[in-house]
């Protein structure tokens, strides 16, 4: 179980056409990376690969809630002799939802791809790190995993899950090889986090995040978070009793 480079195969990447997915990919691409690039819209990811030579950005256009079209793209790099080494589950969505707006459908389409989607990527990369007992599978949280906040009943339930669910894969990754890690960045300016009314604290670009992401890809620990100065505060709240953290709402609304 060790952090992977360009030598040990491609990296996959989903939301790879904007925020942090995108700045990921560039970092990598510049890195001499071959990188397969997975979203829904396919004039983005054309954008993005032809600045880098095409037998190294490859567009893959999927919507990552259809588990077959991502197994297909596994299989296919796979079988053109193009081994996955790193994947990372970049696509995500968000939906402000509390008690007054609960909207059954719309945190199930949330859910769908924030977890689902990067079930159905780590499904279709897995049978082929297996195989080599070597690989990297790479999970892109949130800090809103780490804390119940207001308004966050949809999204930050699914990045809670999808928290618990690549903690579940690390139990068994080391046995396998494989080296599973979540990452909870704090806010990052990113067409997710453009309809706010004002930047979250310590909000950084997409860039820096890769920056900091990319550096965590290359140590074993589970968790990549940051910034720490906002993230550690949140992981010590989330030990305080029920009736104290409710009261807290004030200082939560962000």
């Amino acid at each position: 179980m060790r952090p992977t480079g360009p030598k040990d195969g491609i990296a996959w990447i989903t939301g790879a056409s904007s925020g942090i997915g995108l700045a990921l990919a560039r970092r990598l691409l510049d890195e001499g990376w071959t990188v397969a690039l997975t979203a829904r819209r396919a004039a983005e990811l054309q954008s993005v690969a032809s600045a880098y030579p095409e037998s190294r950005a490859l567009v893959f256009p999927a919507d990552v809630r259809d588990a077959g079209a991502l197994a297909a793209i596994g299989e296919r790099l796979e079988a053109e002799g193009r081994p996955i080494a790193l994947a990372i589950a970049g696509a995500g969505i968000y939906a402000r939802m509390g008690l007054h707006d609960l909207d059954p459908a719309r945190l199930a389409e949330v859910f769908a791809v924030n977890l689902a989607g990067a079930v159905h990527l780590a499904a279709a990369a897995l049978p082929g790190m297996r195989r080599r007992r070597a690989g990297q599978l790479v999970f892109i949280g949130s800090a809103a995993s780490l804390l119940p906040l207001p308004a966050s009943a949809a999204y930050g339930a699914s990045k809670a899950a999808l928290r618990h669910f690549a903690a579940a894969l690390r139990f068994d990754a080391e046995e396998a090889g494989i080296l599973v890690q979540i990452v909870s960045p704090g806010f990052v300016t990113t067409p997710m986090t453009a309809p706010r009314r004002r930047p979250g604290p310590f909000q950084l670009s997409a860039e820096e995040a890769a920056g900091r992401i990319r550096h965590g890809l290359g140590t074993r620990r589970f968790e990549i978070v940051f910034p720490r100065r906002l993230l550690w505060p949140m992981k010590i709240a989330a030990l305080l009793p029920w009736p104290v953290l409710f009261r807290l709402r004030a200082l939560m609304d962000v």
